[in-house]
């Protein structure tokens, strides 16, 4: 049902984009480099946080890491992960196809300017078999994303 949130968001929005569905799993940030023969860093990864009762997606490039301090002024105030079913019950996609896309309700959506060295990117699209290839400022175009710089 992820997958399919994800094929009618772009049958909406952008319909040029194509999703990629592969036999092997990409839930990972190197099972997905490998499997689309990019570097680990040109994996979109989505974070999925709560910062106090606002839960937020962060899309970052896929070998960054989340610098607390960045993150706490960014967003005012500590953010924690949330537990895998938090992720499903709020994105409606599993762990390891978590994307910005086909969300089960509106979410903000921040990107981390790691992405912007990337002319392509490659976040999951609702399943741990799927991705898409799709620009940074396109990808936070259709999310109304808000850049930010959060990682260290």
């Amino acid at each position: 049902m992820s997958l399919e949130s994800v094929r009618r968001f772009f049958a909406e929005h952008a319909p040029d984009i194509d999703i990629i569905e592969l036999a092997e799993s990409t839930a990972t940030v190197e099972m997905a480099a490998r499997a689309h023969h990019v570097a680990p860093a040109q994996i979109a990864k989505t974070l999925s946080l709560k910062v106090k009762n606002e839960v937020i997606l962060v899309v970052t490039c896929g070998d960054a890491r989340l610098d607390n301090r960045k993150l706490k002024q960014a967003l005012g105030a500590k953010a924690r992960m949330l537990s895998v079913d938090e992720v499903v019950n709020y994105t409606g996609h599993p762990v390891g196809g978590v994307c910005p896309f086909g969300l089960e309700q509106p979410l903000q959506v921040l990107c981390d300017i790691s992405l912007r060295q990337f002319s392509e990117v490659l976040p999951a699209a609702g399943s741990i078999h799927s991705a898409v290839r799709i620009s940074p400022a396109r990808m936070a175009e259709l999310t109304d994303a808000r850049w930010v710089d959060v990682c260290q």
